[in-house]
């Protein structure tokens, strides 16, 4: 796998030097997008997004059926993967992110769904302004962190793990559902064409940041391969690192556990 010091130590939008430089950048380009991120996402993926969400919600599904659980969804943007988790248990919905304006997306459709739908699961989600890396939570304090297709935009990975880690209750699951590059052949060359060539454009076209949407099929194919993430967890200190890979190679779902006696990387 990559060193952890190496170049895939966390995302570097195109003229970022920093960790915070880079924080700041992704930031600034989900606030811009969010008034057409949902259209794009669907759109842009044929809706394949809202399936790849439900599926890792009926998987986790044991978990958000607990008497008393409480999920955190990490970078959860609109809130989509929060309100599919919701539907599928009884769990405590907190979704967290730190573009505010995705955040007012989230809460628009939390209200939209309470009006349509008496009683929705959605309803009782939270959403909240945080940091991926620097949560507001106490130590202990979540059954499952959840994260799907944001996790790649931290400006440090191990630090983000380690975080999540941290809010984790001994014996709590990870969930981080992400793109990834496919392998090589017919599919992996024209899903690349598409993502670097087709997809910047449409993007840029209805979003009006074109820079948004060239930055997504950099952000991935710098991004770990799932065996490479796979690793990092295990030598961060997780348990029973697993992943799921769907759709041609393309999306990958990775599962852990922080381990009931923790001894994590500090």
């Amino acid at each position: 796998m990559p060193e952890i010091l190496g170049p895939a130590l966390g995302t570097r939008p195109e003229g970022a030097l920093t960790e915070a430089d880079a924080s700041r950048k992704v930031r600034e380009m989900f606030t811009q997008i969010a008034p057409r991120y949902d259209l794009l996402n669907h759109l842009l993926s044929g809706q394949l997004d809202r399936l790849w969400r439900a599926r890792t919600a009926r998987i986790l599904r044991p978990i958000l059926q607990q008497p008393g659980g409480i999920v955190l969804d990490l970078c959860c943007g609109t809130g989509d993967l929060s309100f599919a988790l919701a539907r599928a248990g009884n769990a405590r919905i907190i979704g967290a992110d730190f573009a505010h304006t995705m955040l007012a997306r989230a809460k628009q459709k939390r209200e939209a769904f309470s009006s349509h739908r008496a009683g929705s699961a959605s309803s009782s989600t939270q959403f909240l302004e945080a940091d991926g890396l620097r949560l507001p939570f106490a130590d202990a304090s979540f059954d499952l962190v959840t994260s799907a297709f944001g996790f790649r935009n931290l400006a440090n990975y191990q630090a983000g793990l380690l975080e999540i880690s941290r809010v984790l209750k001994p014996g709590g699951s990870v969930a981080i559902l992400e793109f990834t590059e496919p392998p090589e052949g017919l599919i992996g060359d024209f899903y690349r064409w598409y993502f670097r060539k087709v997809l910047p454009k449409v993007g840029g076209l209805i979003s009006g940041d074109q820079t948004a949407y060239k930055y997504l099929p950099k952000s991935v194919s710098r991004f770990f391969r799932p065996a490479e993430l796979a690793s990092l967890m295990t030598s961060i200190g997780y348990q029973s690192p697993n992943y799921r890979v769907w759709t041609f190679g393309t999306v990958a779902l990775h599962t852990a556990q922080r381990p009931s006696e923790v001894s994590f990387l500090s």
